[in-house]
């Protein structure tokens, strides 16, 4: 199980730092970037109003305050709304990065990866832009719900850090071995190879979790510092996910393509022998 993977890794690092890889990410951070700074500052202090509000109804700055003392974060209690706001945030950041880099981006990697390692690879179009579409928005809203249940443990971070890790593997798993065999795999062969490589698709999609939570993380654990770093971390945070994003891209390409390959070559052997 671990050789497939390791190779798929090494091809998708050494294509990740190619120049087209990384002019790819330009178009996916610039529309991020119009999303969120609109946003921001449109609607942040709204939203830091709207929470604290409702802290102070529902009793919830003594309920904080308590938790956060009981850890040893008492500290921390003047940051509650903004921490809140930015947790809150969070999983947008992820799904419109994964959104944008879905339509902005997989196609092009598709396109890349074939033309470099698959160029013999026949295209039987078992996938398509509504079943990838479909695939996407059922997949996100799973995942946002569960990140709105798992928000305590942020109060943990090692916890949060493997929930997170936990919750995106499942996402990514879903989601880009579909985009990934979209176009060369047929709805048979797509289905077989994610029943027999189900461990290995999982595993690169914890991998990436793990990677995916460093810039949440970061943009969290950098504003308890500073509140004025928020937009400047929440920048970097937005472009950091989308350059992980397109590495898992490339990596679960790299490795659905040659579990296609490998696929159709066992069938070949098995249709001529005797």
């Amino acid at each position: 199980m671990m050789r497939p993977v390791a190779i798929a890794y090494g091809r998708a690092l050494r294509s990740q730092f190619s120049g087209r890889m990384l002019v790819l990410s330009i178009v996916p951070l610039l529309l991020s970037l119009a999303l969120w700074g609109g946003l921001l500052y449109a609607g942040m202090q709204p939203l830091l109003d709207w929470l604290h509000a409702l802290f102070a109804d529902y009793g919830l700055f003594e309920t904080s305050n308590g938790i956060l003392a009981t850890l040893g974060l008492g500290f921390l209690k003047t940051l509650v709304i903004p921490l809140v706001a930015m947790l809150v945030l969070l999983p947008l950041m992820i799904i419109t990065s994964l959104l944008f880099i879905g339509v902005g981006a997989m196609p092009a990697i598709a396109r890349h990866v074939s033309r470099v390692q698959f160029p013999a690879l026949e295209r039987r179009e078992g996938g398509s832009f509504l079943g990838s579409l479909g695939v996407n928005l059922s997949g996100i809203v799973v995942f946002a719900l569960l990140w709105l249940v798992t928000l305590p443990l942020y109060a943990l971070a090692p916890v949060a850090i493997v929930v997170q890790a936990v919750l995106w593997g499942w996402l990514t798993a879903r989601v880009m071995s579909y985009d990934a065999l979209a176009i060369h795999a047929s709805l048979e062969e797509r289905r077989a190879i994610v029943h027999a490589h189900r461990r290995s698709l999982l595993l690169i999609g914890t991998v990436s979790g793990l990677l995916g939570a460093l810039p949440g993380v970061a943009w969290v654990g950098g504003a308890l510092f500073s509140v004025v770093l928020f937009p400047v971390l929440a920048v970097l945070s937005i472009w950091l996910y989308l350059v992980i994003f397109i590495f898992t891209g490339l990596w679960f390409q790299y490795f659905c393509l040659q579990a296609l390959a490998d696929l159709r070559a066992g069938q070949v052997l098995k249709d001529i022998a005797p």
